[in-house]
């Protein structure tokens, strides 16, 4: 039987989008434990963010940082040397993105250009990012802590998202759309970061077959590398219509209610 390595979103997908939970989510989760199946979260959050998810999940596998930017591998995990690894504490990291000081300088340069007001993380404070995103300041501490990748909104009115992105593709950069914030990001994306991984699975174990789950636009680059991409429903109760793909599964269900369902019912057929 190939191995399975399961890709998932976090936000509005194995975590609530308001409460930020995955107890919906704790029979599938446990039955992926007891498979000995990789989890590997593909998230706009940062490291810390995601650092403190891991310890509530009890989580040893690699994970995606900031939409791609970069990839944490834990010192040890594969048995061969990793192209373009970097040696950061207990793990060895590829950074795909670039450094979040280039994209704020970047994102302001464009704002310039296009004459409209947009505000990214970095020029929030603590307070106001907890509020927009309905997290404790604590928490709103960690996801201010960016390395590759710049949330923003655009506050002229009617705002010139369109023209924003194009602005970022000519100047080889990426922008996509999450569930509160639009994101500037460098030249990767989370299916360049989950092709990076799926190439090291492949040399461990040979055939594997890959699964992705998110419920948003952003993710569509990570779930078009999967063979079997899952996309649950946002909060309104619709799939995102932007998100098409030949083989995509539309789960039934919002959050980590329908992310448990999909894993469970998966992992039934493989």
């Amino acid at each position: 039987m190939p191995h399975i390595v399961i890709f998932t979103d976090l936000d509005g997908s194995l975590l609530d989008a308001k409460t930020y939970s995955f107890d919906a989510a704790r029979e599938a989760l446990d039955a992926l434990r007891n498979r000995g199946i990789p989890l590997i979260p593909a998230s706009s959050k940062t490291r810390v963010e995601i650092e403190r998810l891991r310890a509530g999940l009890d989580h040893h596998h690699p994970f995606i940082v900031e939409n791609g930017g970069g990839v944490f591998i834990p010192k040890g995990y594969f048995d061969f040397p990793l192209e373009r690894a970097v040696l950061r504490g207990p793990y060895q990291v590829i950074e795909l993105g670039l450094p979040y000081v280039a994209l704020r300088l970047a994102l302001k340069e464009i704002a310039h250009a296009l004459n409209c007001r947009i505000r990214g993380f970095g020029d929030m404070t603590t307070e106001e990012v907890a509020e927009r995103m309905g997290l404790s300041p604590s928490d709103a501490l960690l996801a201010k802590q960016r390395e590759y990748d710049e949330p923003f909104i655009v506050e002229s009115d009617p705002p010139p998202v369109d023209e924003i992105h194009r602005k970022a593709e000519a100047r080889g950069l990426r922008c996509t759309s999450g569930g509160r914030f639009d994101h500037l990001m460098g030249p990767s994306d989370k299916g360049s970061a989950c092709r990076y991984l799926i190439d090291c699975y492949r040399r461990c174990y040979g055939a594997i077959t890959t699964v992705a789950i998110g419920d948003s636009l952003n993710d569509l680059p990570m779930l078009a590398e999967a063979d079997r991409p899952i996309l649950v429903q946002r909060t309104d109760g619709t799939h995102d219509p932007n998100v098409t793909l030949p083989n995509l599964i539309r789960a039934p269900g919002i959050g980590p209610v329908a992310w448990n369902d999909a894993v469970l019912n998966l992992m039934a057929t493989l």
